[in-house]
């Protein structure tokens, strides 16, 4: 029954009413004394003393079934101290130092005995054997629940039904396994769960010899009545009978455990004790499934596939897959099946990738086991998932799509020749994934396809045979032709099948990194090149002949020679598919003006001239034959079509175009240095501009093979054997087209301007200083620093073509500004446009300051640009902390006095604009991180020029009214929690230098940036103690144990330039400063890891102030103690005193969402969010107080600040003081 709730309250009269610990008799007592030769609850052997039995296990010794032997004879010798033994190995394997004594043993209940125990725990540490990390314990858990499983094994035939060791044992587990204390759980559960299956086996044996002995009765009882053997049937009755008791208490043992461990800590709040619970269960149905393979117990793995951890869920579907495994078992799964099947199946989308797997393998053996189960709804959602980017998702869903699709494969008679080609039996699988791919509308990811189904079927990926003459030969009568769209997909997966055969790797964007191959592989590899070569070969011109005119399936074709053997050509005497090869690729380049037809017949001659094989020769011969008929046409064409000026036709710009897109194409992968294409197109480049009538694709295409004539003469003068002469040639030539690309920035074409740009981006960064980097100092004449005219011209350039709204970008024709994939492609090419500007500020190409424009559109354009801005920041901050801080003010200056042009200076600070950039410099201080140490010096010069800015001009209102920047100080303030304490105090003392008494006294409205930002920092200065940690934390470096000396020297050189900022304060400040060397900065955190049972009334705050009786309060905002991940019952390093029962109401209601968990109130120090905390104190935002307390320090002066600061560090601990001489430099 599925709907019954899973609450284990139901079971908890079962606890322990069976299972008391036996009180012996009288005459049992003191049975041997301490026993025979023992010593201390020990045995002695010659006077030498055995190892306890937890050093046994915790060695991992092989001899384990010996180490039980032991134990059994020493039980059987005095049972009461072996079990004392047992009882101290579970206590000493949960990591608890206390020791279980005789006394204790005879005249305390488990209860008091755990309580006592957990009283003794070590609060030092929270690991225990089950989770301390290394070498020595890394076989402990093995080895653990491998002496369970031999002691029961060992016990099988009279010690477990004793009534006194089996009752002793699961009391002892049942009562840890509800201790507060994780270690006891945790180390209980296992036990229990691993006693639980070992008695699983045992009666399981006890039902097999019950069947045999019942066979055993009825043959002889069907015997004739002179041949029956009366004895044997009353010995076969007893045996019969003696099986059954044994039965019976196994079964009240197992049904003692499962209702007083199981059906509790199966929704334990820590995700390994559900874990172990599932996995067990798992077993036991697996096993015993007679007695187990039922509702009853079915329902507590579908329950918990809802888990909210993956590692519980995981273990749910591995428990099932051991179950659906087995045919035999499908019709005791049907009710399971039909319940929780929808459940199995949105598990494939699971976040967990490991969950996902296992919820695709489990579908596949439910499609094994019938196919009437899984919906075509049902296996669609698995389809999909075959273009997954995770690699074992991908292949999991490619085998659950093979053995759907592919399970009713044709199969050849035994004898018959074999069918080859379009006949082969693959001919139909194959059409079949060609439908597949066409239907699931992903033609681009049909490699993703391939590496999905290849390790289940790349028998079938590979018949390059039948594929081809798919392709090649007529349909068989009957059989229906594939259509130019299959064909074209049929082409492109036998293309990724070749690549995937020959490259033996994922494709792009779905490999874990490179992976060793094995002997074997390396062999299939080199087999599969053989053979593809010789099929390809043969077969590629025919068709490109056939397809010649189709410039994608030419295209996709045109790319196989990239895999192939090339000594194949030579060795196979197949030089005359070559010639027709070489024949057939001309032929296309003449036909086709397509730039990626074009690029692939350039890359395929790329392949085939390699010099290493013999077919070099007359390869190049056939390239150079080629390319000298294309320079000579484009040279002749270019002549004519200059000459005639304005009165050029069409026809001729259209001849000059497809003549030097061809040009252009070849001269990607091709040096064409020897026919001096640089002066040509550099002459009609010249021409366009003094014009400005050239075509848009002639200017693109010619600027793009200028641009590969530079790089090609740069590539060889690097191999340091070019003259001097050529690198002044090269000089001349670069600057002479960066100068011409320039000039085109204006032009009123869109696409010529950012092929421009595109361009110029690319060969500053190539030209820039760090080309003479890894030891080509020779190539220095070449270095090209941009000037400050160019670099205006670029960023203007990104300002008006990037920073655009959607409808605004006119970039679109024919109208198609509202279909959605133009609009896509033509973000993709301004997010290009703007990371190759970003690379020339990240590369110091250009300014840095020229980064402010960009950085102030983050939060407008977050979603198209975010990244890209974020990654430019984070760049540029390693780069130099300080500079980039710089940048980031002065893009909020920027955007400040724009909101200033737009709006006047009597704006509403309550305006969408001014919160924008408020909200910005919020963005902006998170990206400075936790470690306040690292970002001290930038986030002190933010200050700064903050401070300076707001101040910089004077009030429009006349002497006495505010200053026209005044309000930047509440953006400013946005920067104050980044500050360390000290640096806030002289952050304050540099404000101060710039206000007036008079300034001071002010309450208007106007004021309050001023107010708020001086409290933002006089703020803190009680927990701005953990700010300081954070930054050595990081380190490594125990807070607690450890004090950080003072760079007394750093100190001297801040206290000097102080003084020479402020005369007037000199003494007072140094001898603060000095003061502050000598005192440290924090008290000791308390350590949360008491284990002692606490009374449940005291508050949190009585246990907190227990630890720090001089701790000040705060306000603090309370932290959500129930949240996954956060709690201490979830990565607890202690044993912890907690609730660990889980509510079950609303448990059916609550199902989809997962399973929720109660966890105790944790008593943890003050929040480290100071922004929480700054919020909440009312003084902030209180004008008056706030005004009060400044009069106050104004007509007492300075001294008493100096006086408070030197007060609140000798209250410290530590200092950490670093030289802020280059900072805040005297103005």
């Amino acid at each position: 029954d599925f709907s019954e709730e899973p609450d284990g309250r139901s079971a908890n009269s079962a606890k322990g009413k069976v299972l008391k610990k036996g009180k012996k008799a009288a005459g049992e007592k003191g049975k041997g004394g301490k026993g025979a030769g023992r010593l201390n609850g020990h045995h002695q052997e010659n006077g030498m003393e055995n190892m306890m039995l937890f050093e046994v296990v915790k060695l991992g010794r092989s001899a384990m079934q010996s180490v039980v032997d032991d134990w059994i004879e020493s039980y059987k010798h005095d049972r009461d101290i072996a079990l004392l033994d047992l009882i101290n190995f579970f206590i000493q394997c949960s990591g608890c130092k206390g020791v279980v004594s005789g006394e204790m043993f005879r005249n305390m209940q488990n209860s008091e005995i755990i309580r006592r125990m957990t009283e003794e725990f070590d609060e030092d540490s929270g690991d225990y054997p089950l989770t301390i990390a290394g070498p020595q314990w890394k076989k402990f858990k093995s080895s653990f629940c491998e002496f369970i499983s031999v002691l029961v094994r060992q016990c099988q035939y009279s010690i477990i039904y004793d009534e006194y060791m089996m009752d002793t044992v699961i009391s002892l587990l049942t009562g840890l396994s509800d201790s507060q204390v994780r270690a006891f759980r945790h180390t209980s559960t296992l036990a229990a769960m691993k006693l639980m299956t070992a008695l699983v086996n045992v009666a399981l044996n006890l039902s097999i010899n019950m069947d045999n002995t019942q066979r055993q009765y009825e043959a002889e009882r069907n015997k004739a009545v002179p041949k029956r053997a009366n004895d044997r049937l009353e010995l076969l009755l007893q045996k019969r009978k003696e099986l059954q008791e044994n039965q019976d208490e196994i079964e009240n043992m197992m049904n003692a455990i499962f209702k007083g461990v199981f059906v509790h800590r199966y929704r334990d709040s820590i995700a390994e004790i559900r874990a172990i619970c599932i996995e067990e269960i798992g077993v036991w149905m697996k096993l015993y499934s007679d007695a187990f393979l039922n509702d009853s117990y079915l329902k507590y793995v579908g329950w918990t596939m809802h888990d909210k951890q993956g590692e519980v869920r995981l273990k749910c579907l591995t428990a099932l897959q051991g179950l659906y495994y087995n045919r035999e078992l499908n019709a005791r799964l049907e009710l399971f099946t039909s319940r929780f099947k929808d459940r199995i199946v949105s598990m494939t989308l699971d976040k967990e990738y490991d969950v996902a797997v296992q919820a695709i393998k489990l579908l596949t053996l439910v499609l094994n086991s019938t196919d009437e189960v899984l919906t075509p709804e049902d296996c669609e959602s698995v389809y999909h998932l075959v273009y997954s980017a995770h690699r074992p998702v991908a292949v999991a869903a490619g085998e659950f799509l093979f053995k759907k699709l592919f399970s009713q494969r044709e199969t050849e008679e035994e004898g018959a020749p074999k069918r080859r080609g379009r006949q082969s039996p693959n001919a139909n699988l194959i059409k079949t994934t060609v439908f597949f791919f066409l239907e699931s509308e992903l033609h681009e990811h049909a490699a993703y396809l391939v590496d999905s189904l290849w390790e289940c079927g790349a028998e079938l990926l590979k018949d390059w045979e039948c594929m081809i003459s798919l392709l090649l030969d007529e349909p068989l009568p009957g059989e229906e032709a594939l259509t130019d769209r299959q064909e074209t997909a049929l082409i492109e997966i036998m293309l990724c099948t070749v690549r995937q055969a020959a490259e033996c790797h994922p494709p792009v964007g779905r490999g874990t990194g490179k992976r060793v191959m094995t002997a074997k592989e390396k062999k299939t590899q080199l087999d599969d090149r053989t053979r593809m070569t010789e099929l390809f070969a043969v077969a590629l011109p025919p068709l490109l002949a056939k397809y010649a005119v189709d410039a994608e399936k030419v295209t996709n074709l045109l790319q196989l020679p990239q895999f192939f053997d090339l000594e194949i050509y030579t060795t196979g005497r197949l030089e005359k598919h070559l010639e027709s090869l070489l024949r057939q690729i001309r032929e296309i380049v003449e036909k086709h003006t397509d730039t990626e037809v074009l690029e692939a017949c350039s890359k395929t001659y790329h392949a085939l001239c390699n010099e290493e094989f013999t077919i070099f020769n007359r390869v190049d011969i056939a390239r150079s034959q080629l390319l000298d008929e294309l320079v000579d046409k484009f040279n002749r064409l270019l002549e004519d079509f200059l000459q005639e000026g304005e009165d050029a036709d069409e026809d001729d710009a259209y001849q000059v175009l497809s003549t030097l897109k061809r040009i252009t194409a070849f001269h990607n992968a091709h040096d064409l240095s020897g026919w001096d294409l640089f002066t040509s197109n550099f002459k009609l480049l010249n021409t366009g501009i003094e014009n400005g009538d050239m075509p848009e694709q002639i200017v693109i295409h010619s600027l793009q093979c200028t641009h590969y004539v530079i790089l090609w003469h740069l590539a060889k003068s690097s191999e340091g054997s070019s003259r001097k002469d050529d690198l002044v040639t090269l000089r001349k030539q670069m600057r002479a087209f960066c100068m011409m690309c320039q000039r085109y920035l204006t032009n009123v074409n869109t696409a010529v301007k950012e092929q421009a740009f595109t361009i110029l981006c690319d060969l500053l960064l190539i030209f820039s200083h760090q080309m003479v980097s890894g030891g080509r100092e020779h190539l220095e004449p070449l270095v090209y620093s941009p000037e400050d005219s160019l670099q205006s011209e670029l960023l203007s350039f990104i300002l008006n073509h990037v920073f655009i709204d959607q409808d605004d970008d006119t970039n679109s024709t024919d109208g198609q500004q509202d279909d959605e994939a133009v609009k896509i492609e033509a973000l993709h090419k301004r997010r290009n446009l703007l990371a190759a500007y970003c690379k020339l500020i990240i590369y110091c190409v250009v300014e840095m300051k020229t980064g402010a424009d960009i950085f102030k559109q983050y939060m407008r354009y977050y979603n198209d640009y975010g990244d890209i801005i974020k990654e430019t920041m984070s760049k540029t901050r390693q780069i130099d902390k300080i500079q980039c801080a710089k940048t980031l003010i002065l893009s909020l200056q920027q955007l400040f006095n724009e909101m200033l042009s737009e709006l006047g200076h009597g704006f509403d600070r309550s305006s969408s604009a001014f919160c924008g950039i408020k909200e910005l410099a919020r963005r902006f201080s998170l990206t400075f991180g936790l470690d306040q140490v690292k970002t001290r010096d930038a986030i002190a010069m933010l200050h700064k020029d903050g401070i300076e800015f707001a101040f910089k001009e004077p009030s429009p209102q006349g002497e006495g009214g505010p200053p026209l920047n005044l309000a930047f100080l509440d953006i400013l303030s946005e920067f104050s929690s980044k500050l360390m304490r000290q640096d806030k105090r002289t952050v304050h003392m540099y404000l101060e230098r710039f206000m007036t008494f008079q300034m001071a006294l002010q309450r208007e409205d106007c004021w309050l940036p001023l107010i708020s930002y001086r409290n933002s920092l006089q703020a803190g200065g009680d927990d701005d103690t953990m700010s300081v940690m954070s930054g050595y934390s990081s380190r490594g470096s125990s807070i607690r144990s450890k004090k950080t000396k003072c760079n007394k020297t750093s100190m001297r050189m801040f206290v000097e330039h102080f003084d020479r900022s402020f005369p007037e304060e000199s003494s007072s400040s140094s001898e603060v400063w000095q003061q502050s060397m000598q005192t440290p900065v924090m008290m000791p955190s308390p350590h949360l890891t008491s284990t002692a049972m606490r009374d449940p009334k005291r508050g949190r705050d009585d246990s907190y102030m227990g630890h720090h009786q001089q701790t000040p309060q705060h306000h603090q905002t309370p932290m959500d103690y129930n949240r996954r991940g956060t709690g201490l019952m979830e990565e607890d390093e202690e044993p912890i005193v907690e609730d660990v029962m889980m509510s079950s109401e609303g448990r059916m209601d609550d199902l989809n969402e997962g399973m929720d968990f109660d966890t105790m109130d944790i008593d943890l120090p003050p929040s480290k969010n100071r922004r929480e905390r700054s919020e909440l104190k009312p003084d902030y935002f209180d004008p008056a107080s706030i005004m009060d307390e400044s009069v106050r320090k104004m007509f007492n002066g300075r001294q008493l600040l100096y006086d408070s600061f030197a007060v609140s560090w000798h209250q410290s601990k530590h200092c950490y003081i670093v030289s802020f001489s280059s900072v805040f430099h005297a103005v």
